[in-house]
Parts: structure tokens; sequence; C-alpha cells
């Protein structure tokens, strides 16, 4: 799957999310070593820590299917925003060092790996 079809799969992802006190909208697509795709979108809560990440809900949702080792990730927000600091912690302890494609709503894709998003992950 490439990156513009994975991408249409996150958007997709977003259309389901919870997101009725920030109003902001996320979608993640993981792709598994097997090319399933799993989604993920942010859920928020009155109690906002509680709230939990697209990305997150993506990483979990697949690991609690038995899914281990995934491809890449897309993201989509309204503009085009990264991964938050705790995300992309779990992201590399789960997935490692993957592709993390982002996008916007107007179709600005990018790609950049994980690494580059965070530098100096615990380990």
């Amino acid at each position: 799957m490439n990156r513009s079809q994975l991408i249409k799969q996150a958007k997709k992802a977003r259309n389901f999310a919870k997101a009725q006190y920030s109003n902001y909208q996320v979608g993640a697509a993981l792709l598994t070593e097997d090319d399933e795709v799993i989604y993920g979108c942010n859920i928020e809560s009155k109690a906002y820590p509680t709230t939990m990440c697209a990305e997150r809900v993506a990483i979990f949702s697949a690991i609690s299917q038995g899914k281990i080792k995934f491809k890449s990730i897309a993201v989509v927000t309204k503009d085009g925003s990264t991964p938050c600091g705790g995300c992309r912690q779990v992201m590399f302890e789960y997935a490692g060092d993957i592709p993390v494609h982002i996008s916007d709503l107007d179709g600005n894709e990018s790609t950049v790996q994980l690494i580059d998003l965070l530098p100096y992950p615990f380990v």
C-alpha cells in the first residue's frame, strides 16, 4: 500500500473521532507487516488527561489483535500536525523507526522517519 492509499484510510478513520471538546479530529491508519490496516482516531473525555490520541488507539488496537510488526503509519489532521511526544514514544516502542505519513485536509502530504520526530527515544 502506498502513502496516498494509507492516508486515505487515515482520513476515513478521522471520521470516527470523538473530539467534542477540542473539535480537533485526528485519524490514523497503521499498516501491519501483513498489509492489514488498523484504524485509530482520537477519543476525548471530559477528564481531559484520559483522552486518547489516534496514533495510540491504532497501536494499542493492533497489539490487542495480536499484530506486533508494522510497516508505517499515516496521520491526518486538519492542518497536518505531527504526532505528540507521547505518541511518538509509544510508536517507537512498539513499531520501531517506521515511516510516518502526515497529511492535512487539503492533501498536503509528507513522510518522515519516526526517529527524526523522536531523535532520543526512551529505550
